[in-house]
């Protein structure tokens, strides 16, 4: 059966499983926190990081697949349709910088001091908090958002006229922080109308459902017209 080593809050993880239900595939999803030394991560991934694809492919066999961008390439090319890449070399390649974008810049400038600090520290029984930290990722944030913005003041969705990578891997990390309510949505309604729409898709809804023990999401976080 495919399986998907993951943690909930975690936007990688969270990019693998908005494309998993994009492609209408099925995976029994495992929380699998890194940090816990699991004897299962450590022989599918001797990285020790998530998330982690178990899958049997059409060509038969039983592979694991790290990490998230070789994930994403993967079901790509193994299971096509629905496509989540444009048809054309130039698209592509947005759609890959975009995603890339999401998964290292944002990651680093937002992730890193905002949700990193506050989410995986707690579930590591850590609290230590660094107040300049946590100032200068809500200033990326706002950046980011900024710029997404004015992509989707050109263009339908952010890497061009059709869903793509791009916006599956921008909707994991947004959403991750949106449960954490310190997305400064009414500021950029670009970014908010786009992200509406992106709420709004069946692949999202389990994403909404997600809840961590002792830390609840934002009044708004499953709500699409919000």
């Amino acid at each position: 059966m495919r399986s998907l080593f993951h943690m909930p809050l975690d936007p990688q993880s969270r990019k693998i499983r908005l494309i998993l239900a994009e492609k209408g595939l099925t995976a029994r999803l495992v929380v699998t926190p890194p940090w816990d030394g699991h004897e299962d991560l450590a022989r599918a991934n001797p990285a020790m990081s998530v998330p982690v694809l178990i899958d049997e492919p059409p060509t038969g066999g039983e592979i694991a697949v790290a990490p998230d961008a070789v994930i994403a390439e993967y079901l790509e090319e193994a299971y096509a349709k629905p496509a989540l890449m444009p048809a054309t070399s130039a698209g592509r390649a947005e759609a890959r910088r975009l995603a890339a974008w999401f998964d290292i810049k944002f990651e680093a400038d937002v992730n890193a001091p905002l949700l990193r600090q506050r989410v995986d520290a707690r579930l590591q029984g850590r609290r230590d908090k660094d107040p300049d930290a946590i100032r200068r990722g809500l200033d990326a944030l706002a950046w980011h958002l900024d710029y997404a913005s004015w992509l989707l003041e050109q263009r339908s969705w952010l890497a061009g006229d059709k869903l793509t990578i791009a916006d599956l891997a921008a909707a994991a990390h947004l959403s991750a922080s949106d449960y954490l309510g310190i997305v400064p949505w009414t500021e950029f309604p670009e970014a908010r109308a786009w992200y509406q729409k992106m709420k709004s898709r069946p692949s999202m809804r389990p994403l909404l459902a997600d809840r961590l023990d002792g830390l609840a999401p934002s009044a708004h976080y499953a709500d699409p017209d919000f």
